[in-house]
C-alpha cells in the first residue's frame, strides 16, 4: 500500500477512489478532533479542580457533537455594514486550507493521501495562505474589534512562520529529502535515533524542537500568544461578529491546525509511526497490521502533543503583543539561524561521508542494504536494531558512528 492514492481500472474508477478515500480521511479526522476538543476542555478542567463536561453522553464525551449540533442550528447574522460574501467566505477558506495541508501527513507506513517529494514545501505554502481566511474575516466585519484581531494575527503568523521554517530546513538538511514519509524513515531503529535524541545532533536539535513547539502555539493563536482574540482587549479579535455555522468553521479550523503543528513535531523530531524501542519479531505480521500498529503509536504522539498545548493552555500567562514580536525576531529568529548553520556544518563534514558510503554500498538504490550487499561489507552484530534482516541509513549510521 505504498500510496492511498491507488488508481482503480479507468479515470473515473480511480478518482472515484481517490475521492472516497479523502473523505474517509477526513470524517475520521475531525471525529477525533471532537474527541480531542472534549479533551482539552478537561484537561483545562482539572487543573482548576473543575469536573468539565460530563452531562451530555457518558462522561460527557458526547459534548462536542451536542456543541457542533448546536452551532449548526443557530441564526447566521450578518452585521448590517459587512461585505456579505468576503464574510462568509473567510472561515470557509480557513477551514478548507486548515484541511488541505493534512494531504501531505504519513500518518503510518504507507498511509498518505499524497506522497509528494516536496511535501514541506507544499506544508509551508498551505500554512503561508492561512492567514488570508483571518485577515478577510478581520476586514469584512467592518468592526474596529475584529480588524485589529486580524492585523494582529497577521503579523504574529507571518513573524513566527519564519522561524518554524529555518527549524524545518534544519530537520531537511539531516535528511536530505523534502519527503516527509522520508523524514519519518531517517529516524527508525530506536528512540536513539529520533532527531530529538540523536547523538551529537541532540545539542542543536532538542532546542530545535522546544522553538518549534512555541512557535507552533503562536502560529495557531493558542494561549499564550492568543493576542488576536484576547478578550481583555479586543472581545473575540477576529471572530467577535461570527456566529452559528461560520464560527464554527473558524473553531474547527483553528483545531484542524493544531492538530496538524502537533503531527508535524511527531515526524520532525519523535520518530513518526515508530516505538520509541523496536520490538523483535514483528517482521513477520501483515502489512496492515503493522499499519494500524504505526497509526496507533503516531495517534499516541500527536494526543501528547496536544496535552501539552493543552496544558500551556491552562497554566501560562499570556504575553503582552511586544514580548510576542521580541522573542519572535529577536530571539527564535537569530538562535534558529545559527542551528542551521551548525547542522549544515555537521552534515558537510562529519555526515555526507558516511551517506556516500551507504550509498555506494546500496546498489539498488532501495534506501536500504539488503542480504546481498550485506555480504559484501563488515558490519559489527547488531547493527540491524530492529532485526528484519535489512539495514537502514540510520542504522548504518549508528554503525559508522561507532
Amino acid at each position: 500500500m505504498e500510496n492511498l492514492f491507488q488508481w482503480g481500472g479507468g479515470m473515473w474508477g480511480g478518482i472515484g477512489l481517490a475521492v472516497l478515500q479523502i473523505l474517509a480521511f477526513v470524517v475520521i479526522l475531525l471525529v477525533l478532533i471532537a474527541f480531542l476538543l472534549l479533551f482539552d476542555r478537561k484537561v483545562w478542567a482539572a487543573v482548576q479542580l473543575r469536573k468539565g463536561p460530563n452531562v451530555v453522553g457518558p462522561f460527557g464525551l458526547l459534548q462536542s457533537f451536542a456543541d457542533l449540533i448546536k452551532f449548526v442550528l443557530k441564526e447566521v447574522i450578518i452585521p448590517a455594514g459587512a461585505n456579505k460574501t468576503v464574510f462568509l467566505l473567510a472561515p470557509i477558506i480557513t477551514l478548507t486550507l486548515a484541511l488541505v495541508g493534512w494531504a501531505v501527513i504519513p500518518v503510518a507506513p504507507g498511509w498518505v493521501i499524497a506522497n509528494l517529494n516536496v511535501g514541506v514545501l507544499y506544508l509551508f505554502a498551505i500554512s503561508s495562505l492561512g492567514v488570508y481566511g483571518i485577515i478577510m474575516g478581520g476586514w469584512a466585519s467592518n468592526s474596529k474589534y475584529p480588524f485589529l484581531g486580524g492585523l494582529r494575527s497577521a503579523a504574529q503568523m507571518v513573524s513566527y512562520e519564519v522561524s518554524i521554517g529555518f527549524v524545518i530546513v534544519s530537520v531537511l538538511l539531516l535528511v536530505g529529502s523534502l519527503n516527509l514519509s522520508d523524514v519519518v524513515h531517517n529516524q527508525e531503529g530506536g528512540i536513539w535515533n529520533w532527531h530529538a535524541f540523536a547523538f551529537p545532533t541532540i545539542f542543536v536539535m532538542f532546542p530545535m524542537f522546544v522553538i518549534f513547539f512555541i512557535s507552533a502555539l503562536a502560529e495557531t493563536n493558542r494561549p499564550p500568544f492568543d493576542l488576536p482574540e484576547a478578550e481583555s482587549e479586543l472581545v473575540a479579535g477576529y471572530q467577535v461578529e461570527y456566529s452559528s455555522s461560520p464560527y464554527l468553521m473558524f473553531m474547527i479550523g483553528e483545531y484542524v491546525s493544531i492538530v496538524l503543528m502537533c503531527s508535524m513535531l511527531t515526524i520532525l523530531f519523535f520518530g513518526g509511526w515508530h516505538m520509541p524501542l523496536p520490538i523483535p519479531g514483528v517482521e513477520g505480521l501483515p502489512e496492515w497490521l503493522l499499519s494500524l500498529g504505526g497509526l496507533l503509536v503516531f495517534i499516541g504522539k500527536t494526543t501528547f502533543f496536544f496535552f501539552l498545548f493543552a496544558m500551556v493552555k491552562a497554566i501560562v500567562p499570556r504575553y503582552r503583543y511586544d514580548q510576542l514580536m521580541r522573542l519572535g525576531w529577536k530571539i527564535f529568529l537569530p538562535t534558529s539561524l545559527v542551528a542551521v548553520v551548525i547542522v549544515a556544518a555537521y552534515v558537510t563534514f562529519l555526515n555526507a561521508p558516511a551517506r556516500q558510503e551507504f550509498d555506494r554500498l546500496d546498489a539498488d538504490k532501495s534506501g536500504y542494504l539488503e542480504a546481498a550487499e550485506l555480504a559484501a561489507v563488515t558490519l559489527a552484530a547488531g547493527v540491524d536494531v530492529n532485526n528484519d534482516g535489512k539495514v537502514s541509513f540510520a542504522e548504518y549510521r549508528g554503525e559508522a558512528r561507532s
